[in-house]
C-alpha cells in the first residue's frame, strides 16, 4: 500500500469545505451580531439603528445569511448574498477613498466576498443540513445542478 497524496486530498476536499464554511460563517456571523446588537466591540461599541440603510441591512444580512451558511441550509443562494453584500460593500463604501483594499480598509469585504462566492460555487462540503432535505430528480444534496 503506497501513500497517495491526491487520494488523501479527494477524501478531505468535503470536510475541508464544510470547515472553510463554518469558519467564514461564523466570522461573519460575528460581524452582523456585533453590528446590530453593539457586542463584540462591533459599531463603535454600540448597536446600528434599526433599518438605517446600508448599515442595518446590512449586518442583519451578516447575521442571518451567516446563520444560515453556517448551518448549511439553502447554502448556495445564502452565500451568493453574503457575496454580494460584500461586493457592494466595497465598491460603495471603500472603493471611494483608495483603489486597493490595502489602502481602503476594504480587505475584509473583499474576502468575504470571494470567499462567499466560492462557497457559492463550490457547495457546503459535507456536514451540511442542505443534505439531509429531499432533492429533486434523485440528484444528491449539494450536487451541482448540469449547466449545458
Amino acid at each position: 500500500m503506497s501513500f497517495d497524496p491526491r487520494a488523501l486530498a479527494d477524501r478531505a476536499r468535503p470536510y475541508t469545505l464544510a470547515l472553510f464554511r463554518v469558519v467564514i460563517a461564523l466570522l461573519f456571523t460575528c460581524h452582523g451580531a456585533a453590528s446590530l446588537f453593539g457586542v463584540l466591540g462591533g459599531a463603535h461599541g454600540r448597536a446600528v439603528p434599526v433599518g438605517q440603510w446600508p448599515g442595518w441591512w446590512a449586518a442583519l444580512i451578516q447575521l442571518v445569511g451567516g446563520v444560515l451558511v453556517l448551518l448549511g441550509l439553502g447554502t448556495r443562494s445564502a452565500a451568493l448574498l453574503c457575496s454580494g453584500s460584500m461586493a457592494y460593500a466595497y465598491f460603495s463604501v471603500h472603493q471611494e477613498h483608495a483603489l486597493w483594499p490595502i489602502e481602503n480598509g476594504g480587505e475584509p469585504a473583499a474576502l468575504f466576498c470571494w470567499a462567499f462566492l466560492a462557497i457559492a460555487v463550490t457547495g457546503p462540503g459535507s456536514l451540511a443540513v442542505d443534505h439531509l432535505r429531499p432533492h429533486p430528480a434523485g440528484r444528491p444534496a449539494g450536487a451541482a445542478v448540469p449547466v449545458d
